[in-house]
């Protein structure tokens, strides 16, 4: 496994770990389809009623690349609401659903034992995404 693949690892099962530690369900991980993959995809157990939540998950260093959130330019957004949408679609769910980013920084290089967590919720709130 590369670097690159650990610390995307790394990410995810932390993500994943915090997810589950504030209550939420880890539906499923690394769902491919026609439009790209989902990092999770979980249940908001807090919500009433119970959302769908896609979650994207983003890891970075400092100084060695832009942000984890600066990271999510324009076709990654296009590209992560048309695989929700297909997902969403593709199962029939019937409530609510958003999408959230879960932000790690690593604050030295590669130092899995030193890094931050941010959780975005809605990131398309008040955007149309019907298309």
């Amino acid at each position: 496994m590369t670097e690159s693949q650990e610390l995307g690892k790394f990410a995810e099962d932390t993500a994943a770990e915090y997810l589950l530690s504030i209550g939420w369900k880890v539906l499923e991980r690394n769902h491919r389809n026609h439009y790209g993959e989902l990092d999770i995809i979980a249940a908001d157990t807090k919500a009433i009623p119970e959302e769908l939540v896609i979650v994207e998950v983003r890891c970075r260093t400092i100084g060695k690349t832009q942000g984890a959130l600066d990271s999510i330019g324009s076709r990654k957004l296009r590209a992560l609401i048309r695989s929700s949408m297909e997902y969403v679609e593709n199962i029939g769910w019937p409530g609510f659903w958003r999408i959230d980013v879960v932000a790690i920084t690593l604050k030295g290089r590669n130092d899995a034992q030193d890094w931050e967590l941010e959780h975005i919720r809605d990131i398309t709130a008040g955007m149309n995404v019907s298309s």
